[in-house]
C-alpha cells in the first residue's frame, strides 16, 4: 500500500503510528509545507516567550521518521490534488501518487482587510515556528517595546503573555465586548483581564483597528475605531485561523468550512482521508459537522483516520469544543456548551471564589452536563469531560458539582469502572 500524508503536525502524525502499527511494510510518505521536524504548537508562544528552547519544541524524537520508515518530503507545500489519477502535486512541480491520501494541512491565520495593514513591517501572526523566530529576530532587531495585539482568543492571550514576557508594553484590542468571549462567560472574562492587567497589559474592548499608522513602511501606531491611537513598532494579528484548503479548489473533494468527512474520516474521494484542523467532522454536543481546532481532537481523529486507511473500521464519534489555556499565571479550561440561554431549557450553576481567584460554572439540560467553565482550580476538568462525553445523568448528585467534595467516589461505582482500573485499585 502507498500511503500518502499532507501535513506534519498532531493529525499526520497520529496516522503515521496508527498505519505503522497495522502495516509495517507499506509505504509512507508525508509531505508539508513547513521545513520543520514536527514540533508542538502550544510550545510556539512559550518559544517567543523565552521559556523553552529549540530543543524542547520536537513533537517526536530527531529518529521519529527513521523508526516508522517515513519518507519526508519537508517544504514542499502542495497546490494540488487529483483524485482521478490519484496524484498530488507540489509548487515545486514535483508529483506524488497514492492508493491511500490523508490530508491534513490543519489552519492558515485569519489577517483581517485593514488600511495600512497589508505590506508594512512590524505585522506578524503567531502560529507556527518560524512565526516565533521572525517575531523573536524583529523585536531583538529593533528593540521593540510597545505592541497591539488584534484578537482576544486564545492566539492572541498567548501573544500577550509570551511578549509582556519579553518586557513589551501589549494592549490586546478586541473587537467583542468581552475576551475569549466565543467560549467564556462575562465572569470568566473579567478575570483573564484582571490577570493580564496586573501583568502590565492594557485591554480595549468593543473596538478594533480602524488604520495602521506606519513610518517609512514600518508600523508606528494604530489607530481604533473609538478614535484612540496606540503607539506601537509590532502589530500580531490573532483574530483566529480558517482550515487550509485553498490547494483543494479543482480537486472536486466536497467542502464547507473544513473537508467534509463521514464517521471514518473518509472524504467524498475514494481513497483519501482528513484530520485535524482542516476536517469538518462530526460534533458530539451540537450534531452534525463542524471543525473543532484543538490538539487532542486532531490526534485522536489522525489515529482513527491511519488505521481506517490501513484496512480498519473504525468510527470516530465526534468531538466536544475544549480550550485550555493559561494566561499570566492564571488556569483555564472551557468544555462544551457555555455560552447558553436558560430560557432554552438550559440550566446554570456557577460559584466565584473571590479568594482564591477561583470560578467555576456547570450547564446542564435534562440533568446532564453539555458544558464548563472553570477558572483557578481546575483539577476536575477531566472528570467533568469524562460526564460530557458519556452524557451520564448526574441529577442524584447535582447538588455536589460545585462542592469541593464532588470527585470521584460521588459517581456511581458502575460508572467509576470506566474511569479507573489498575491492579490494587477498588473501582
Amino acid at each position: 500500500m502507498n500511503y500518502l500524508i499532507v501535513g506534519n503536525s498532531a493529525a499526520a502524525i497520529a496516522a503515521v503510528e496508527a498505519i505503522r502499527q497495522a502495516d509495517p511494510r507499506g509505504r509512507i510518505t508525508l509531505v508539508a509545507a513547513e521545513p520543520e521536524h514536527t514540533y508542538s504548537r502550544p510550545l510556539v508562544s512559550y518559544r517567543l516567550a523565552g521559556k523553552v528552547g529549540d530543543d524542547l519544541m520536537s513533537y517526536r524524537p530527531a529518529d521519529f521518521y527513521d523508526r516508522h520508515r517515513v519518507e519526508t518530503c519537508l517544504g514542499e507545500e502542495v497546490v494540488a490534488v487529483d483524485t482521478d489519477a490519484r496524484t498530488v502535486t507540489a509548487r515545486s512541480g514535483r508529483t506524488f501518487t497514492y492508493d491511500r491520501l490523508l490530508l491534513a494541512t490543519g489552519g492558515r491565520p485569519i489577517v483581517p482587510d485593514i488600511d495600512g495593514l497589508a505590506g508594512a513591517r512590524g505585522v506578524f501572526t503567531l502560529t507556527s515556528y518560524d512565526d516565533a523566530r521572525r517575531i523573536d529576530a524583529y523585536l531583538t532587531e529593533h528593540g521593540v517595546k510597545q505592541a497591539v495585539v488584534l484578537g482576544g482568543g486564545m492566539i492572541g492571550l498567548k501573544t500577550a503573555e509570551a511578549l509582556l514576557a519579553r518586557g513589551v508594553k501589549v494592549t490586546v484590542v478586541e473587537l467583542a465586548d468581552r475576551l475569549l468571549s466565543a467560549t467564556f462567560d462575562r465572569e470568566a472574562s473579567e478575570m483573564l483581564e484582571t490577570a493580564l492587567r496586573k501583568h502590565g497589559a492594557a485591554v480595549c474592548l468593543g473596538t478594533t483597528i480602524e488604520r495602521v499608522l506606519t513610518s517609512q513602511g514600518a508600523v508606528r501606531g494604530v489607530r481604533l475605531t473609538t478614535g484612540l491611537e496606540v503607539y506601537c513598532k509590532v502589530i500580531v494579528a490573532a483574530i483566529g485561523v480558517a482550515p487550509e484548503l485553498g490547494y483543494l479548489a479543482a480537486s472536486g473533494i466536497e467542502t464547507g468550512r473544513g473537508i467534509l468527512v463521514d464517521d471514518h474520516l473518509r472524504t467524498s474521494a475514494v481513497g483519501v482521508y482528513a484530520a485535524g484542523d482542516v476536517a469538518e467532522a462530526a460534533d458530539m454536543l451540537l450534531g452534525g459537522r463542524r471543525p473543532i481546532p484543538i490538539l487532542p481532537l486532531a490526534y485522536r481523529q489522525g489515529m482513527i483516520a491511519g488505521r481506517n486507511m490501513a484496512g480498519a473500521d473504525q468510527a470516530y464519534r465526534g468531538g466536544i469544543a475544549m480550550n485550555s489555556i493559561e494566561v499570566c499565571d492564571l488556569a483555564t479550561i472551557s468544555v462544551g456548551l457555555t455560552a447558553v440561554d436558560e430560557a432554552d431549557g438550559y440550566e446554570v450553576l456557577a460559584d466565584r471564589d473571590a479568594a482564591a481567584g477561583a470560578y467555576r460554572k456547570v450547564v446542564l439540560r435534562d440533568n446532564r452536563i453539555v458544558g464548563v467553565i472553570l477558572i483557578g482550580d481546575i483539577d476536575r476538568a477531566g472528570l467533568y469531560t469524562g460526564l460530557i462525553e458519556r452524557r451520564t445523568d448526574v441529577g442524584r448528585i447535582k447538588h455536589l458539582l460545585l462542592s469541593s467534595e464532588f470527585g470521584l467516589l460521588s459517581l456511581d461505582p458502575e460508572y467509576r469502572k470506566h474511569m479507573v482500573s489498575g491492579p490494587g485499585i477498588e473501582v
